[in-house]
């Protein structure tokens, strides 16, 4: 098919430094809410009337809620509403020692996903907008309960390394774990934030990018390092029957191009190119996400 083009907290119970998002917003995500679950407590941002939520966001590997600032920051109150979750062990999010399982799949996940919107009563169909990571639980939670998904958007989805060479998996998991080990979650953000993004990105946006990588739970990241080692977001989309939609920056240096097109080509669908914008597009490319979300442009002025 062809391709569309687009033209271009700090820890638990803390407060996220509003010296990250001038410029991006105007003011802080919304405060951190935490519901219980059989599964695990999950914490959670929220914007609009929650009742006729509508929307739900899940995060990347070195990411959490925050990310979505400008996502959250364009629904107003009485607007439908918008969810973004801290996954299992990001954030106020608890539930590993629940997982049952050293190895985690994206199935643990997505059990916990819907864990989460069933404690918070919502049983409409949704939108489930994956970036990076968070494309292999929306895959996943979409099989699991195919008739509450209205559609998948995957944002610079990560394909899982499922279907690389053992040896190669291993190593790319080892080096991951390896950096988390030596350099802590805010070595990483100050080494690896930039890659989020391309060169000329606004400081603040490298701000924000670092101060959320900063604030990832070392076992969390772990956790979720296994998930992403094991996953295959490319047998899930042939599975699976909902619409799609795949889109993605065409300067992404962590889910290039090519791997998105190739994401696109297995759910049946085009490639929408966001603009020559990094990996962290929520933020870089709010506009053309807010657009494709139904919702006004919320980002960098």
């Amino acid at each position: 098919m062809p391709n569309n083009v687009i033209p271009a907290n700090a820890g638990i119970q803390a407060v996220m430094d509003p010296r990250a998002w001038p410029g991006i917003t105007g003011g802080l995500p919304p405060a951190v809410q935490r519901i219980d679950t059989p599964l695990g407590a999950i914490g959670y941002r929220q914007a609009g009337s929650l009742a006729s939520t509508r929307l739900v966001l899940l995060h990347g590997i070195g990411s959490g809620s925050a990310s979505w600032a400008a996502q959250l920051a364009a629904v107003k109150p009485h607007q439908p509403g918008l969810l973004a979750w801290d996954a299992p062990g990001y954030g106020d999010s608890g539930g590993l020692s629940l997982l049952d399982a050293a190895w985690p799949t994206a199935t643990h996940y997505a059990e916990r996903l819907w864990a989460w919107l069933d404690a918070l009563g919502l049983t409409q169909p949704l939108t489930l907008v994956g970036h990076s990571l968070g494309a292999l639980v929306a895959a996943r939670a979409a099989l699991l309960q195919p008739q509450r998904v209205a559609a998948l958007m995957l944002l610079a989805p990560a394909q899982g390394h499922a279907r690389l060479e053992p040896a190669q998996r291993e190593r790319l998991l080892a080096d991951r774990l390896a950096a988390l080990a030596n350099l802590g979650p805010a070595g990483m953000a100050q080494q690896r934030g930039a890659a989020m993004l391309t060169p000329d990105a606004p400081a603040e946006l490298l701000t924000a990018v670092q101060t959320v990588m900063a604030q990832i739970q070392p076992r969390g990241y772990a956790y979720a390092a296994r998930m992403l080692a094991g996953g295959d977001l490319l047998t899930d989309l042939a599975q699976g029957h909902c619409p799609v939609q795949v889109a993605s920056g065409h300067a992404d240096r962590i889910t290039p191009p090519a791997g998105c097109q190739q994401v696109a080509a297995a759910a049946g669908v085009a490639w929408t190119d966001l603009g020559p914008v990094g990996h962290a597009c929520p933020l870089q490319a709010s506009a053309a996400v807010n657009a494709m979300l139904g919702l006004p442009d919320e980002g960098v002025t």
